[in-house]
């Protein structure tokens, strides 16, 4: 591999404005300050209400697969590919035939909108100026509409399959309706997980103050005044927006009874093809985790299959997706785009997955961090750290693009003999 570099990317990103001189000067002081994901992480612990923080930062019951997520990363190692000319690289890609920054999406998150005002509008604008796709969750405090009016927003919806199905299909045709471009079915959530830490704090969704939460956020008086207190003047406390009227529906692990309506424990591979019906573009199922599941997704017509654990936060002691991805590959590889999520703190992390045969990576709590430091300057500057650690991995491993990256880039210890 010499000479020029190579692409596979057709298609240019779309032009977006440039930064006002605040938000160069914001960029600038982000850059100098927060140096990676762990920095940020930091910063955002301590900006936040412990029961914000906590809800999207930690995992469920004893947080093995929160920790082992992690683990799993830190196990692959990457080979050092000697005498290429890696002078240029590029971390653009293609996912369903249009152009992106690098191979990562913004997953889905039903806290953006509680680390900053109109959190979901700061993800969205900054994922759409750097060129990735956002994902606006179901539970999400901004409405599918409003993401819609984001210039150049590359937006994906994530749907829960409520118990009243024709309330789930009639998201789906408002996200249709506004153009939005892929659609993601999860499906391991079936049952409410097990999250002691937001009892404790007394955090639920949608949010409610209380006496613990009163006492946390009165430790935080720049959340309050930056983030709560334009809530209460523009609309009252935040809510679901997405939810039906009247219902107690909640984002997965509050305190708060949901009704009977809001479940999702019935939801089966009918279900599946009955989205495949509605929704005219890509469709992804997220929450695979065995081989036959992601066969039987391909054979239904899905375009893509996501890995996922759920970023450790549901079933605890599950399997890792990157520790799960070569059987899927093998299993469906070349017949459907795999995409995994749950552990991605650096961009040698979208390496490791890319050369184990992912098409791309979600990543929703990089994302978040960043968007409660500096609303979407925060959620640019975490971009821009994964990107160029996953530009400097490339370099190391002589890969020029993205299109290059593959097996002998990674090495997963001694393997057992035939």
């Amino acid at each position: 591999m010499t000479g020029a570099a190579t692409t596979n990317v057709t298609g240019t990103l779309p032009r977006v404005a440039a930064p006002t001189s605040a938000e160069a000067r914001l960029a600038k002081q982000l850059a100098d300050r927060y140096l990676n994901i762990a920095d940020l992480r930091e910063a955002s612990r301590k900006r936040l209400p412990k029961g914000v923080f906590e809800f999207f930062d930690r995992g469920s019951e004893d947080e093995i697969s929160l920790n082992e997520n992690r683990a799993a990363f830190r196990s692959i190692k990457m080979r050092n590919k000697a005498l290429v000319d890696v002078s240029n690289r590029s971390t653009r890609t293609e996912l369903f035939g249009k152009p992106m920054a690098m191979p990562l999406a913004l997953a889905p998150t039903g806290a953006a909108g509680l680390t900053w005002y109109e959190g979901e509008l700061e993800v969205a604008r900054a994922a759409a100026r750097f060129g990735v796709p956002f994902t606006l969750a179901t539970p999400a405090l901004t409405s599918i509409e409003r993401i819609a009016t984001v210039e150049n927003g590359r937006n994906w919806f994530q749907l829960y399959m409520w118990r009243e199905r024709e309330l789930s299909h009639a998201l789906v045709k408002r996200a249709q309706d506004a153009g939005f471009e892929a659609l993601i079915l999860t499906t391991d959530t079936a049952v409410s997980p097990i999250r002691e830490y937001n009892k404790r704090n007394g955090f639920s969704s949608p949010f409610h103050f209380n006496p613990r939460i009163v006492m946390d956020v009165a430790m935080h008086p720049r959340w309050l005044f930056e983030v709560m207190l334009p809530y209460l003047r523009a609309s009252g406390m935040p809510r679901p927006v997405h939810y039906p009227e009247g219902s107690q529906g909640r984002a997965a692990g509050s305190t708060v009874p949901s009704a009977r309506t809001m479940q999702g424990d019935n939801l089966t591979w009918d279900d599946l093809a009955r989205l495949r019906d509605l929704w005219k573009g890509p469709l992804m199922i997220k929450g695979v985790n065995l081989p036959e599941d992601a066969a039987k997704a391909v054979s239904m017509g899905v375009d893509a299959v996501v890995l996922s654990n759920h970023g450790g936060r549901n079933l605890d002691g599950a399997v890792s997706p990157i520790e799960i991805l070569p059987e899927i590959v093998a299993e469906v590889g070349g017949k459907t785009d795999i995409i995994i999520d749950s552990g991605v703190r650096r961009g040698s992390d979208v390496l490791k997955a890319v050369a184990l045969g992912a098409k791309a990576v979600l990543s929703g709590r990089c994302a978040l961090y960043g968007a409660s430091i500096a609303g979407a300057v925060g959620v640019e500057h975490a971009l821009t750290l994964l990107r160029k650690e996953l530009d400097t991995a490339m370099g190391f491993t002589g890969c020029r693009t993205v299109a290059e990256i593959g097996p002998r880039a990674v090495w997963l210890g001694p393997q057992p003999q035939a």
